[in-house]
C-alpha cells in the first residue's frame, strides 16, 4: 500500500475538504486528487464521493480513514519513543558495584540522575570487584563501579572518581582504640577478614607482603563489609576497611580508629566501561551527574 498517498486520504478525511487538505499539506489540490485515485485504485474501493463543496466518505472510506488514523498514531508514538530514547529520558541503565559504592555512593547519584530522568529503569547490582568485572565483560551491565583499583581487563576502560583511605577499625575500648601502632603489632590481632576475590582482602595482603610481614590470622570471614562492620561493632576483632564505609560508625564511637604508622593506603573509587561500545543516553549523563558531584 502507497503510504503517502494513505497519509494524503487520511488529511483529507481529518479536514473533510480536498481544499482544506492541500494547504495543510501545502501541496495542490490536483495533486491530492491524483494521489486519492491512486489510492482507490490499488485497493479497489471508493473511498470518497463530493458532497457539495466538501467531500462523504463511502463505508470503505470511513473504514480506511479510521484505520489509517490508528496507524499514524502509532507512527507518532514511535517517533516519541524514538526521540526520548535519543534524549536518554527513558530506556534502562544496568549497573554493578562493589559494597562500597553501592552503599555509599550510588543511591545519592542515582536519586540526583532520577530527579530529571524519571522513566529510565535503573537496576543496581551489588557484588565484589570479580564478579563485577565478570558481568561488565559479559554484557549483563553496561557500568561497574569498583572500588580498590583493580586492573581491567582488555576491552575495559577505567574512569578514577576519587580515593578514600584505608583505615584499620576496632571495637570501642579495645585496647589498641585510638592509638599509634606499627603495622606488624597490628597484625597480631584477630581480624575478620572479607571472602576471597574481595579487593579489600587482597589491598590488606599486599600491604603484609610489602612490608615482609606474614598476614593477619582471618579468625572470622565474612562475604560482605556490612557484616564484618557489625562484627566489630559487637566487640569482636579488626578490620581493613575504606573510610566511607566506616566514618559515621566511627564519628559515633561505636567502633574506633586505630592508626598505623607509615600506612597511608587509599581505596580507588573508579567506573569501567567497555571501551569499543558507545554508552547510552542514560549512562553518559549518569556519569555526567557524578562528575559534577566530585
Amino acid at each position: 500500500m502507497n503510504l503517502h498517498a494513505l497519509k494524503i486520504f487520511n488529511t483529507v478525511a481529518q479536514t473533510g475538504s480536498v481544499t482544506r487538505a492541500s494547504e495543510a499539506l501545502r501541496i495542490s489540490q490536483p495533486a491530492v486528487t491524483v494521489q486519492i485515485r491512486n489510492l482507490e485504485q490499488e485497493l479497489g474501493l471508493v473511498l470518497i464521493a463530493p458532497k457539495g463543496r466538501g467531500i462523504l466518505l463511502t463505508e470503505a472510506g470511513e473504514f480506511v480513514a479510521a484505520e489509517a488514523g490508528r496507524l499514524f498514531a502509532l507512527e507518532r508514538e514511535i517517533e516519541a519513543r524514538i526521540s526520548d530514547l535519543k534524549a536518554g529520558h527513558t530506556g534502562h541503565l544496568r549497573i554493578a558495584a562493589t559494597y562500597l559504592p553501592a552503599n555509599f555512593l550510588l543511591p545519592g547519584w542515582i536519586a540526583a540522575f532520577k530527579q530529571s530522568h524519571r522513566d529510565v529503569k535503573v537496576k543496581l547490582q551489588t557484588a565484589n570487584a570479580r564478579q563485577v568485572m565478570h558481568q561488565l565483560a559479559h554484557y549483563e551491565v553496561e557500568l561497574a563501579l569498583i572500588g580498590g583499583g583493580i586492573e581491567p581487563e582488555p576491552g575495559i576502560g577505567r574512569m578514577l572518581l576519587l580515593e578514600d583511605p584505608m583505615w584499620f577499625v576496632v571495637p570501642r575500648g579495645y585496647p589498641l582504640a585510638n592509638q599509634e601502632v606499627g603495622l606488624a603489632d597490628i597484625l597480631q590481632e584477630p581480624f575478620i577478614m572479607r571472602e576471597e576475590g574481595s579487593r579489600t582482602r587482597e589491598m590488606l595482603l599486599a600491604l603484609c607482603r610489602t612490608a615482609n610481614l606474614n598476614p593477619p590470622e582471618a579468625a572470622v570471614q565474612w562475604n560482605g563489609m556490612n557484616e564484618a562492620v557489625q562484627a566489630v561493632k559487637a566487640g569482636y576483632g579488626v578490620i581493613f576497611a575504606s573510610a566511607a564505609e566506616v566514618r559515621e560508625d566511627v564519628e559515633r564511637g561505636d567502633v574506633a580508629r586505630v592508626h598505623v604508622r607509615g600506612i597511608q593506603a587509599v581505596n580507588p573509587i573508579a567506573v569501567y566501561y567497555r571501551e569499543q561500545e558507545a554508552l547510552s543516553k542514560p549512562a553518559e549523563t549518569l556519569l555526567q551527574v557524578i562528575r559534577h558531584s566530585l
